[in-house]
């Protein structure tokens, strides 16, 4: 049977025969010879069992039925045979062939009627297991609305240059990549992340093509060609990934490439050697030689792999997580550890203010006030999120003046007239303000792995100085952390290993609050790897989850690299084996059972084909079995190895 897991083109499929480029349930005449062979077929069987026609007229009929239903095989077979590749198509019709000439006309025209019924559904699975991801195709619009001047005019999206303004309408699909310039909206962005609730939009916020506005109007900034949009690149990765061939299939190529020849030269001693040497009937033994070239197409076999393979693909893509070739996903089921970065993966990756101490008799407002009107000075990210957090809490702050930097200390300043500084630790050891009382409570907030910043009078002339109030500023942890990381853990993951560059106690507090078993604390990207390297060593098969970039070295070192948030970096699609779309750490370990889960329907497929396979040749081998129940058995086998592969798509 025809292994339909190239798109298009002739390539060898894996019985060792090509492709012709036809498309056995795509071509509609194809799909109609095979129903009026079915038909002749049946009213052949009617006629004959009830002997009501003349024998000529019968033959006639399953004739026709032969021609209409295998006129695209003998192409196939004639290739086949001048390259001395002999594969399944040249097994049928040799099949046909013999039980045409032994007189049974039926038994021919059945083989090639059902043989075409198991082409046309290996045809038909492989699409349905395409057609999800196809479909994010017509998410994308063929036209965008392109500022021209004062007005939006409507364009073809291959035509819409990087940098020019687009419009979206409510409910529109997005046509490019781009980045939000005028006005604010909810997106959904389930097609490219897998996200289930929309995500609100504003202007500086990315949106990709082929997710869907809401209800709000948008101007984008479009920020990548057609060619070259998350959405393109995913259908590209995916294409790729399903032209790509597992360790699984591989076995499955090898085995058929010996196999099918080596049946097909037993088929043929099977016939000679009882009639050329032991005097059998010429007719039995071509008979039964028949029966055995049928039995050996390992249609079920050759379709076990592949059709898994492409529906786990399409089922994770689906879900927002792309796998880079069924090599990669058979190695996730593999996986007995896994190693995880800190920041952006079970942290937001970005600071925010977590608490505000008084010190001092002054409000928490007035401490933001004057922490904000130094730090809006400062590009530093401790900086921005205590000045976004003022912002948030509409806490109005002026600019001070004479704005002075403290290189990895702080900053000080003059607000209406007074002198104050914001700093670290070490810089209030520096301006003497550093009391016990202050020491035991920055000590209580760093024990919880956050950053201080200390906000006071900053001493000068015969003032001391003193401490009014300390801001608490940390990464969040990610709010799914701790189910993801309890999730992986029933996965079969021991250890699951943080791995960061921050320092060990804030390392160790994270981990301990997320339930990660082990954190290692000050590494570098070339620590990183050598930990990569001993949990190899000491584990087999160890997955690291990063950004795709900071990261890098280590994933390239782990058996497999995992990308957190690709949609927002090309880097980490391009170098990760395995792409999340969004910041989701649960969906590794949904992708664990999955790739599991495809691994066991995989070896239940070629054990099953292989044990029909089996029972059958002994039959044919003592004579206990036909040309129809072999091709009966073997399109069975065919549909039930489909039918249990395509059930990965609702995984």
């Amino acid at each position: 049977m025809t292994n339909h897991a190239h798109s298009s083109g002739d390539h060898p499929d894996h019985s060792g025969h090509e492709h012709d480029g036809c498309d056995h349930g795509e071509n509609p005449w194809v799909t109609r010879s095979l129903a009026a062979s079915g038909g002749l077929v049946g009213l052949g069987l009617l006629l004959d069992w009830r002997d009501l026609a003349p024998h000529t007229l019968i033959v006639a009929t399953f004739v026709a039925a032969i021609l209409a239903g295998g006129w695209f095989l003998v192409p196939k077979a004639l290739r086949a045979l001048r390259r001395l590749r002999p594969d399944i198509n040249l097994l049928v019709v040799l099949a046909t062939l013999a039980a045409a000439v032994i007189g049974e006309w039926g038994e021919a025209a059945t083989v090639v009627f059902l043989f075409g019924i198991a082409e046309w559904l290996e045809g038909w699975a492989d699409r349905r297991a395409r057609r999800a991801t196809e479909a994010l195709l017509e998410l994308t619009p063929k036209t965008a609305l392109v500022q021209q001047g004062a007005n939006f005019v409507e364009a073809p999206v291959e035509s819409v240059i990087v940098g020019a303004i687009v419009a979206v309408k409510p409910g529109m699909s997005v046509p490019l990549d781009g980045e939000v310039t005028v006005g604010e909206s909810s997106v959904n962005q389930a097609p490219i992340t897998g996200e289930s609730v929309p995500v609100d939009k504003k202007p500086g916020d990315t949106v990709f093509a082929g997710t869907i506005n809401g209800e709000g109007s948008l101007e984008l900034r479009i920020t990548k060609a057609a060619g070259d949009t998350t959405l393109a690149r995913i259908i590209r990765l995916v294409a790729e990934a399903q032209e790509q061939k597992a360790p699984a299939q591989r076995f499955v190529d090898t085995f058929a490439s010996y196999y099918t020849p080596a049946v097909a030269f037993g088929a043929l001693l099977l016939f000679l050697v009882p009639v050329l040497f032991f005097g059998g009937a010429w007719s039995v033994w071509l008979y039964r030689s028949a029966v055995l070239l049928l039995i050996a197409c390992p249609c079920a076999l050759v379709i076990s792999t592949p059709v898994s393979i492409v529906a786990a693909l399409t089922a994770l893509a689906r879900r927002g997580v792309l796998v880079k070739g069924g090599a990669h996903l058979e190695t996730i089921g593999r996986l007995r550890a896994l190693a995880v970065d800190k920041t952006g993966t079970i942290t937001a990756g970005k600071p925010q203010v977590l608490g505000v101490e008084i010190v001092g008799a002054v409000t928490e407002t007035e401490i933001l006030r004057l922490a904000a009107a130094i730090d809006v000075h400062s590009a530093h990210p401790l900086a921005k999120a205590i000045v976004a957090h003022a912002e948030a809490q509409r806490s109005a702050f002026p600019r001070a003046t004479d704005h002075q930097a403290r290189s990895g200390r702080g900053a000080e300043g003059v607000i209406d007239g007074h002198a104050y500084f914001v700093g670290n630790h070490r810089f209030t050891h520096e301006l003497g303000v550093c009391s016990a009382d202050i020491e035991r409570r920055l000590s209580v907030i760093e024990a919880r792995g956050q950053s201080v910043v200390v906000v006071g009078h900053r001493p000068h002339g015969d003032c001391q100085g003193e401490v009014l109030g300390i801001i608490a500023v940390g990464d969040t942890v990610r709010p799914n952390a701790a189910a993801a990381i309890k999730a992986l853990h029933a996965a079969g993951l021991a250890p699951v290993v943080m791995l960061s560059g921050d320092n060990q106690r804030t390392a160790d507090f994270i981990a301990r609050e997320v339930g990660i078993d082990q954190a290692r604390g000050d590494l570098l990207p070339e620590d990183k790897v050598a930990a990569i390297k001993a949990l190899l060593a000491e584990h087999g098969s160890v997955g690291m989850v990063g950004d795709g970039v900071n990261d890098a070295p280590a994933m390239a070192t782990a058996t497999l690299g995992i990308a957190m948030g690709a949609a927002g970096t090309d880097a980490a699609i391009e170098t990760a084996d395995i792409a999340l779309m969004q910041d989701d750490l649960a969906k590794i370990a949904d992708t664990i059972r999955l790739g599991r889960r495809t691994m066991r329907v995989i070896h239940f497929n070629i054990a099953f084909a292989l044990g029909l396979k089996a029972i059958f040749l002994v039959l044919a081998l003592i004579g206990h079995t036909s040309l129809w129940l072999a091709i009966v058995a073997d399109t069975g086998a065919t549909l039930l190895v489909v039918a249990n592969s395509l059930r990965l798509l609702r995984a």
